[in-house]
């Protein structure tokens, strides 16, 4: 049930009033040492930590150059510098693997979700989740709270409001240094043989006077690598889905995706519809009706809002690590259940939104029919004509199909997918899952034509369109601590033996001396070790002549432990 709330006015939680800019200035607050002085313990901390668990310290992966051209070749490319690609960096650091890249097409602080399209008060999982600390506690986000609210407030927060986890990612970016390049969109991705790997192309997406400070990054826009890992979140599959009832019926400028930027200030006191009646549609009921929309209504095709989420009973230790060993058939009626579930909005958010006057919402109500009318828009469903709204917003999820994605285009069409995959005769078929790649055990993409592209595998598909083939994983926080050892593991393993030839000729080539002693001991060693170990060795030849002439030490045996106790 919701608890007590107040009517209509709007929510007293600033939170929900901050755009993309001002969410970012938040967190960036939140990560000022100056106000958290115990934010420069914990990273001193963290540098102490990471020193402990340094070993091996050598980097080993052989270094390349583009052979014709002479340029940097990368051992890993990562696209999307969220938490997914920041914990794939900190990952390979940790096994020596540093020549690497992040790119991300926005500016710094603005990565991911977070503080953009993301209008939930605050995140949606456990907050004792782990994963992007890769089991180091000083870099969970709870070491982190708590060095700046204390053990106290850690134990009254209930939920990681998302202001707070921006500003999380933000420090654990700068505590552990990772090679991000901003405002960088990647255009294409090609198989490049010349280096064992492949071509980036990019393109800036900053502003003139971003470009004009980046100069010199800019000049720079074809990148090599031998490995690229797409860390592209939840839409990084595929592309978010309008329904053609909304995009073959209205003008752009009356409707938008929750997944981009919309002006909730232009909306002050007018009537907005939102389709959709999953977790997203909900975030953004309750964000509008706290920035002032005079009205909001939610359409939902089910005659009730879906009551099970199926990812809570997945968020166990055992579901997390082995849904992938499962067979092919099992895991597909798996995620076959798992879709037939939408996720619900929690309850905070729901109350949130329904405690306003204004608030409405209309079960068994897909949108049969949606005309533009004096720049307004009337709506129609089972139930007959709706009225007129001034604005909708489509929250109907996403589609996952790699041929969706631009810049997979040069490779799509090498990729296997769930399609591709046999299952028993009797058993249901799923469109949807069947668009899914169907990904190897380290989220490698596996080629759809044996020995036609056996590079593919060097791509990775670290994003929501593993689901089929590694559960939860690639965008879900509550699986990352499962997934991102299989990932780092298929990516370092890759790297040894595309090399293996070189690796092994080094070995068997090896022959540094380590012992270098020799016998007898030059004096001058005997000496120091002497000094070293304390004593002389007369000493001891001495100590040894005084035992054989005690009487009652001769002849003792192992078991005459009271004599040789009493002798001594």
């Amino acid at each position: 049930m919701c608890n007590p709330c107040s009517d209509n006015a709007v929510g007293s939680d600033d939170s929900a009033a901050f755009g993309a800019g001002s969410g970012r200035d938040k967190a960036r607050q939140l990560v000022d040492s100056s106000r958290y002085p115990g934010l420069v313990e914990l990273s001193q901390r963290v540098q102490k930590d990471l020193q402990l668990l340094a070993y091996p310290e050598r980097e080993w992966v052989l270094q390349r150059c583009h052979p014709s051209s002479g340029e940097h070749v990368y051992d890993v490319i990562i696209v999307g510098g969220g938490q997914c690609g920041l914990t794939t960096a900190f990952g390979l650091g940790k096994e020596k693997v540093t020549n690497v890249l992040v790119l991300d097409e926005n500016p710094a602080g603005l990565e991911g979700p977070w503080v953009t399209y993301a209008r939930m008060v605050t995140l949606r999982t456990n907050k004792a989740l782990t994963g992007p600390d890769m089991g180091v506690p000083s870099l969970t986000f709870q070491s982190f709270y708590e060095a700046k609210h204390g053990s106290s407030g850690w134990a009254e927060l209930d939920k990681i409001p998302k202001e707070e986890w921006m500003a999380y990612l933000m420090w654990y970016r700068d505590v552990l240094g990772i090679p991000v390049l901003n405002s960088t969109r990647v255009d294409l991705i090609e198989h490049e043989p010349a280096v064992g790997g492949f071509k980036v192309t990019t393109s800036s997406t900053a502003d003139a006077q971003q470009q004009q400070q980046q100069q010199q990054q800019q000049q720079q826009q074809v990148l090599y690598a031998r490995k690229v890992v797409l860390a592209t979140g939840i839409q990084g599959g595929g592309e978010w889905h309008v329904p053609s009832v909304v995009s073959d019926s209205l003008p752009r400028h009356l409707y938008a995706h929750t997944c981009q930027d919309i002006d909730f200030n232009s909306l002050r006191g007018k009537r907005l519809a939102i389709l959709g009646g999953g977790a997203s549609a909900f975030d953004n009921a309750q964000y509008a009706l706290e920035a002032g929309v005079g009205a909001v209504h939610v359409f939902v095709r089910r005659q009730e809002l879906p009551r099970v989420n199926p990812i809570r009973k997945m968020e166990q230790a055992g579901f997390l690590r082995h849904f992938s060993d499962l067979d092919d058939a099992t895991k597909y009626a798996g995620i076959d259940f798992f879709m037939s579930f939408n996720q619900p909005p929690t309850n905070d958010t729901f109350c949130r939104a329904a405690r306003f006057e204004a608030f409405r919402l209309h079960t068994g109500a897909p949108w049969e029919r949606v005309v533009e009318e004096n720049g307004q828009i009337r709506i129609f469903t089972p139930a007959g004509d709706q009225g007129l709204f001034d604005f909708a917003i489509v929250s109907t999820g996403l589609l996952t199909d790699a041929r969706l994605r631009p810049e997979l285009s040069a490779v799509a069409h090498h990729i296997a997918t769930w399609q591709d995959v046999s299952l028993p005769a009797e058993q249901r078929r799923n469109t949807l899952i069947d668009a899914h790649p169907y990904l190897g055990p380290s989220f490698e993409f596996r080629e759809r034509v044996p020995g036609s592209a056996p590079w593919l595998c060097g791509l990775f598909a670290y994003n929501y369109s593993a689901l089929p083939s590694l559960g939860l994983s690639g965008s879900a926080l509550s699986g990352m601590k499962a997934a991102m050892p299989k990932l780092i593991s298929g990516i370092t393993r890759q790297l040894f033996l595309d090399d293996a030839a070189h690796f092994v000729e080094d070995f068997l080539a090896y022959d540094e001396q380590e012992f270098v002693q020799s016998w007898p001991l030059p004096e001058d060693v005997r000496q120091q070790q002497n000094a070293k170990h304390g004593g002389t060795a007369a000493a001891a030849a001495a100590a040894a002549a005084a035992a054989a002439a005690c009487e009652r030490c001769v002849g003792i045996t192992a078991d005459s432990t009271t004599e040789l106790q009493t002798c001594q």
